[in-house]
């Protein structure tokens, strides 16, 4: 859907409008303005009926805006950072950075929001008398978002994701059964119900002339059935998360150097000219590729067939050129164990989430020996999960993807990663897999 642009923070929280929001801004106004105009009659000059037609529609928004805020603060108090609240086409979407680690938390999270528009539309119905003696407007505009904000609330509630009612459903599934995917199995499979009926009615209504609302309701469902497909697309990558192995997508994304080499060959290295490279032995790999994009590849270094250390470039910036020439590979190593590594049997979430949390560029995968057999990197595990998703991911997107140390299309999978755990879908790291 796109960020938008934001407008002010409440909570922290940023407020943000997305460009479509002006598209049922100015529908609203415009129903608003045709209510107003039935009802009131002659008593307001047109300009006025446009200008309460707008007021009314703010105070509508605004009223999103508080059901959102609603789940946001819940949230919050859940210990759940809430990343944006946006209004756009279809109402408002508060955009957390992972989901409550408790069925009883989503569930409060969820609840939340409807609460919220039921209150507001008890209170605005009831005030609706006091208002009406103040201007007859008024009590008309008060009544009007007393009714939609009861219908906001009740709407919300229908038992089917995206709606919040659907969240409600996952989580009481989720603390009953114990498995938060069955939570989300069962709540998809209402929301898609859900959105095929509202498809199918809408599609009637069309054809028996209900113009927009006819639209709406399809509009809807057509929003619902994407919500719906995400939902199984998201199950299908924890999935893949949790079946794909480090070996099934680990490459060799360094080189291997005998501790005898010159910091000279190693500046010819960086420059681009291939040094001599060390023959594989007792469990060092052969030599990689040179790969031209991404991060730089690692220096491993290895003294008659022995892992040894690895080197970076700090000699090279720190001694005189004059020293290159006597000064050895083997005088300047760093041990193994300071590299970001990751088993080899290791589930790929756990890579994502190690990658994510330590902002490692990339792992070093160790053999059930604990010797070097290869490196992770973040493309390696986005293409290896969109495989899963039977997406095949163009060469250009995978260099861009390389070049940028990131996974594909932006995919967030330690994003991902961490709400499994958190979820208890699959249990932490222990310091036995990560260092």
């Amino acid at each position: 859907m796109g960020e938008g642009w934001q407008l002010l923070t409440i909570r922290g929280i940023p407020l943000r409008i997305h460009p479509s929001w002006f598209v049922i801004l100015l529908l609203a106004t415009l129903a608003f303005q045709q209510q107003y105009a039935l009802s009131l009659g002659g008593q307001l000059a047109p300009a006025a009926l446009w200008a309460v037609a707008l007021v009314t529609a703010l105070a509508l928004f605004v009223s999103v805006l508080l059901h959102e805020l609603g789940h946001s603060l819940v949230a919050l108090r859940q210990g759940v950072k809430v990343k944006s609240i946006t209004l756009f086409l279809l109402g408002g979407v508060a955009s957390v950075e992972r989901e409550c680690s408790t069925a009883r938390g989503a569930l409060m999270v969820a609840a939340a929001g409807p609460a919220v528009s039921l209150v507001l539309g008890f209170g605005l119905l009831a005030s609706t008398h006091t208002a009406s003696h103040v201007a007859p407007v008024l009590g008309q505009m008060v009544e009007r978002l007393g009714a939609l904000n009861l219908i906001l609330g009740l709407f919300n509630l229908l038992p089917g994701l995206p709606l919040d009612g659907g969240l409600i459903v996952k989580a009481l599934v989720w603390q009953f059964s114990g498995s938060q995917r069955r939570g989300v199995e069962v709540a998809n499979a209402c929301g898609r119900f859900l959105s095929l009926f509202a498809v199918g009615m809408g599609t009637v209504l069309l054809l028996r002339g209900g113009g927009i609302a006819g639209a709406w309701l399809i509009l809807l469902g057509w929003f619902g059935l994407g919500a719906a497909r995400n939902q199984k697309q998201m199950l299908v990558v924890q999935q893949a998360l949790k079946d794909l192995k480090v070996r099934d997508v680990a490459q060799r994304r360094f080189r291997v150097l005998e501790a005898d080499t010159t910091l000279r060959e190693l500046s010819r290295l960086r420059l681009g000219a291939a040094p001599p490279i060390a023959e594989a032995g007792d469990g060092a790999p052969p030599p990689a590729e040179r790969e031209t994009n991404g991060p730089a590849e690692w220096l491993l270094v290895c003294d008659r067939g022995r892992w040894q250390g690895f080197i970076d470039d700090e000699p090279l910036q720190s001694l005189p050129v004059q020293c290159w020439d006597r000064e050895r590979v083997g005088d300047h190593l760093q041990p193994l164990s300071s590299l970001p590594s990751i088993p080899e049997s290791a589930p790929l979430w756990q890579a994502a989430l190690q990658l994510d949390d330590g902002n490692h560029q990339r792992l070093l995968v160790l053999s059930p020996a604990g010797l070097p057999c290869g490196t992770v990197e973040r493309p390696e595990l986005g293409d290896a999960v969109l495989k899963k998703l039977g997406l095949r991911l163009p060469a250009n997107l995978l260099t861009v993807a390389r070049r940028e140390n990131g996974y594909p299309l932006g995919m967030a999978l330690g994003q991902v990663a961490r709400g499994m755990v958190s979820s208890g879908e699959v249990s932490p790291l222990t310091d036995s897999v990560s260092r």
